[in-house]
């Protein structure tokens, strides 16, 4: 895939996070406003990404409005299967236009990939492959995965997410992107981490078993412990956070229960949270979570669940 698709890639998984969040957040569209002026290309995403997920009239009423990308025809013909069976999720578009492999619900799937590595792909995820003849790597479209690299002393394997790039020859470590955090834990060997930025991008940071590196949306970096044995537990069905925003860790556990979860409370999305948390009972787990800032967990149907504070 050449630098261009790839940059076109990246800003469209950054307008369409900007369009899934206009209804539940009421700065949503002052950010998406600021983020389309970057410049044409940024725009030019927005367009695309507003067609596929059939925006109309209020979320679209600014005035630019560029002419639809050559690619809209063959996602809004997505879109309308996607309509019909009431799956607009963030997994259920992307992962169709986009992803080489992709998971459900409560679904958990170790695949091989072209090199000889593994990636265990955690629920509701979406992972594209980056391979070609002089580089390996994966894009994480949405949720987590950990990654077993296979040791190629030529080329360095690359996993990104967001603007968050991942870059080593041989370790095993987890990736992650929940509610705009994007985390990087190590469980044996080395990695490195920056982000891609248009211009100034500062060197990368090196981190290695036992460590975790996470950045929020302003994209500083936050570094912690991370035991080896506690990266990605979800494998074995827990959840551990340690002071990590209610958002992230409701938008993990989310993965496990069906349907939609909705942080209704916004007030409770930046509020830390530590703990371990059992995913065997999901609404359980999101009840723990919230309650020691008085939230409350309504299952309003078998496809709607509610976070409000009390």
């Amino acid at each position: 895939m050449s630098d261009k698709q790839a940059e076109e890639d990246r800003l469209f998984d950054e307008a369409l996070e900007l369009i899934l969040r206009h209804r539940d957040d009421p700065s949503a569209p002052e950010q998406a406003r600021r983020w389309r002026m970057i410049s044409p290309a940024h725009e030019a995403a927005w367009a695309e990404a507003a067609a596929i997920h059939g925006m109309t009239g209020q979320a679209l009423s600014d005035r630019h409005r560029p002419e639809a990308s050559r690619h809209i025809g063959r996602r809004a013909l997505l879109l309308g299967g996607l309509a019909a069976g009431g799956a607009l999720t963030l997994p259920g578009l992307v992962t169709r236009a986009r992803a080489d492999f992709v998971t459900s619900t409560a679904e958990i799937r170790r695949v091989p990939l072209p090199d000889g590595s593994f990636a265990t792909l955690g629920p509701d995820t979406a992972l594209a492959l980056r391979f070609a003849d002089d580089r390996r790597g994966v894009r994480l479209l949405s949720g987590m995965a950990f990654f077993e690299i296979a040791r190629d002393p030529a080329h360095d394997f690359t996993a990104s997410s967001g603007s968050v790039i991942v870059t080593t020859r041989q370790s095993r470590f987890e990736l992650g992107r929940d509610a705009r955090m994007v985390s990087v834990a190590v469980a044996d060997g080395e990695v490195d981490v920056q982000l891609d930025r248009v211009a100034g991008s500062p060197q990368a940071t090196r981190i290695t078993g036992g460590e975790r590196l996470s950045f929020g949306p302003d994209g500083d970096p936050r570094m912690a412990e991370r035991a080896p044995d506690q990266v990605a537990v979800w494998r074995t069905g827990l959840i551990v956070a340690e002071n990590e925003p209610v958002s992230a860790v409701v938008a993990r556990i989310a993965r496990w229960q069906p349907g939609r979860v909705v942080l209704a409370a916004q007030s409770l999305a930046d509020e830390q949270i530590s703990g371990v948390f059992d995913l065997a009972n999901p609404i359980m787990a999101l009840e723990a979570v919230v309650h020691p800032y008085h939230g409350k967990v309504r299952q309003i149907s078998p496809y709607l669940t509610v976070i409000s504070r009390v």
